[in-house]
């Protein structure tokens, strides 16, 4: 197994204002330490991305956005191209979260374009993967983890996973407080390396897995400790700077 940094990163989602925000960064980054082990990314809103980018200069906490357009530039009213990114310093972007899913209605097809793109602009991708309640109790798990991966292995090529992130958030455990346990987490990310090991093995083998599933201060070194967890996707428990400092210690 590669030695894989772990990577913990924060969706702002649709929170904060400017005043908020500016004291939940500074919580943050007073509290990273220079020894700290995960590569830690905020992905604060579109909005808020230029204010945070002028506070993360010099640190070592990374910037991300929530979504990106699928387009390279043109008529399309309200989206935020990769390159738009990139001129503020952009380091990841979160590409198929369920709630972009579930709400926006976005296809498979559509985040694989999405994927793509951001694969060609020099960004790197977090591509969210995960099933529903519904789905899991019709035991259509892998089924669906499989579908969604094949649909951007299709599209952009295994190769475009070198430089990419995949966050395993089960819908269910999305806002619920309800986890997966760190075994049904573990079974799911082995599923995922193993799916793209069947195209590059050491592409699959570096590749880290986040899991976005309601990771708390107290259940983040639970899951971390398990082989294929590298790290998570945090999302409510990042809108406390010292609740997602704790998660951060706990990725080591």
């Amino acid at each position: 197994m590669t030695n894989r940094q772990p990577l913990v990163a924060a969706n702002w989602k649709m929170n904060g204002s400017l005043a908020s925000i500016r004291l939940l960064l500074d919580g943050i980054l007073k509290g990273i330490q220079s020894e700290t082990k995960p590569e830690v990314v905020v992905c604060p809103p579109y909005i808020y991305i230029d204010e945070v980018a002028r506070n993360l200069d010099n640190t070592q906490v990374l910037l991300g956005a929530q979504n990106v357009s699928q387009h390279e530039a043109g008529a399309y009213t309200g989206e935020i191209a990769a390159g738009m990114l990139k001129d503020y310093k952009c380091v990841y972007v979160i590409v198929g979260h369920s709630e972009r899913r579930a709400l926006y209605c976005e296809t498979d097809a559509m985040v694989a374009d999405k994927f793509a793109r951001v694969v060609e602009s020099g960004l790197k991708p977090i591509l969210c993967v995960g099933e529903t309640l519904n789905e899991r109790e019709a035991d259509e798990t892998e089924e669906v983890i499989a579908r969604q991966l094949d649909a951007v292995i299709e599209r952009a090529g295994v190769q475009g996973f070198a430089n990419a992130v995949i966050a395993y958030e089960p819908v269910w455990a999305i806002g619920t407080g309800r986890t997966a346990t760190p075994e049904q987490a573990q079974e799911v990310h082995a599923f995922i390396r193993l799916r793209l090991a069947r195209h590059d093995e050491a592409i699959a083998d570096g590749l880290r897995i986040l899991y976005g599933g309601s990771v708390k201060a107290d259940n983040a070194n639970e899951l971390f400790n398990m082989a294929d967890i590298d790290g998570g996707l945090i999302g409510g428990a990042s809108l406390n700077a010292d609740d997602f400092l704790s998660i951060c210690r706990a990725a080591i």
